[in-house]
């Protein structure tokens, strides 16, 4: 079987893991990405494509225009709809994409002859997004009874919402997110895949308590609020507190895995409960913290994270301080629920069996 991924871009590593494991079962697997990983991800097919707005200049960008038509919240406004669906805000939107598609079809096209890109039997979109806006890559392999899979995550669905033929076509919608469950009526949930077995986890503490906390987006961490609360415990002596951010992804590891205690995110801002920052610090064997709603905490009960808000983070921190062995504990517990969940051996497993239930031979 041959398996071919398209995405914007290896955001946090997971297409190599994919790539890895595929080939590991027998199969042929290629990844495509738009752009260049800024942590240093390893790339496969690289288009090095312009306008990347995942760059985050270029966000700030968008979301200063899309604040005349979405309000304050810019582009970061939840979309209505379910699903919700893209189409071009405006006449300013409608152009720019016009032009980047034009800019962008001649090294899409010579791609797509030069890799052979129409003989697999597999397509992931990550993200659900086609190459191009009009959606022609996705239409001819539609036409040629090619099985196509979409992976959402965060902003995928909550700020741009479904294209209309991809999402048509779709044999099978995923996510790692539980709150998008609720924005798409067929969708299935995957926990984020890795490898946990590259860590020996933590078998003591500091001397002096480390805390850390690595947002790539300080909005949707709620980052002010988590670094504000830690510098105070810093300046009474109690912890040091190591902020890690715009780091090669290999330089954040070495710092995270000196951390007793790391902080995801609280306020639920840009998606629910956790995602990869978490899964490598549970793998690590390092008491997590992050805001876990009422949802999110019934859908994974056995969850061993410190469910904190920005009204409990203190408070929380404090306890952990005061009580070194409950950090021991939670160690150890993280360790094994992250194995027993996000490892890449488990996960793959369920997606096989999706394979199977969309018609694919394994």
């Amino acid at each position: 079987m041959k398996i071919l991924y398209i995405s914007p871009e290896n955001t946090v590593g997971t297409l190599t893991l994919w790539k890895k494991e595929h080939i590991s079962r027998g199969n042929q697997c290629r990844t495509i990405t738009f752009f260049r990983s800024p942590k240093n991800f390893e790339e496969d097919i690289c288009l090095d494509l312009p306008f990347n707005f995942t760059n985050p200049t270029m966000s700030k960008i968008r979301n200063l225009i899309y604040r005349s038509y979405r309000g304050s919240d810019g582009y970061f406004k939840v979309k209505e709809g379910y699903p919700p669906c893209w189409k071009p805000e405006g006449l300013l939107d409608h152009a720019f994409l016009r032009f980047k598609d034009w800019i962008w079809k001649s090294t899409i096209d010579s791609t797509i002859k030069e890799y052979n890109l129409f003989d697999f039997d597999v397509y992931h979109f990550e993200s659900g997004m086609d190459f191009l806006k009009n959606e022609d890559f996705v239409k001819k392999l539609d036409q040629l009874g090619k099985k196509i899979i979409c992976h959402y995550h965060g902003e995928d669905l909550r700020s741009r919402g479904v294209m209309p033929v991809i999402d048509k076509v779709s044999d099978l919608n995923l996510t790692n997110e539980v709150d998008l469950l609720k924005k798409h009526p067929n969708i299935e949930y995957l926990f984020l895949p890795y490898d946990t077995s590259i860590f020996n986890p933590k078998d003591g503490l500091n001397d002096l308590l480390t805390i850390s906390h690595a947002p790539t987006n300080r909005f949707y961490k709620g980052s002010e609020k988590i670094i504000s609360i830690c510098k105070k415990f810093q300046e009474q002596g109690k912890i040091k507190f190591d902020l890690i951010e715009n780091q090669p992804h290999s330089l954040a590891l070495e710092r995270k895995s000196r951390s007793d205690i790391f902080i995801d995110q609280i306020g639920n801002k840009g998606g629910w409960g956790y995602g990869m920052n978490s899964v490598e610090s549970l793998s690590m064997g390092i008491c997590t913290l992050t805001e876990m709603n009422d949802v999110y905490s019934a859908f994974v009960p056995d969850h061993p994270f410190v469910n904190v808000n920005e009204h409990t983070l203190e408070n929380e921190i404090n306890e952990l301080i005061t009580n070194r062995d409950s950090i021991l504990k939670k160690n150890q517990e993280g360790r094994q629920w992250v194995q027993k969940h996000h490892d890449i051996k488990q996960v793959s497993d369920v997606l096989y069996d999706y394979y199977e239930k969309i018609g694919l031979s394994c």
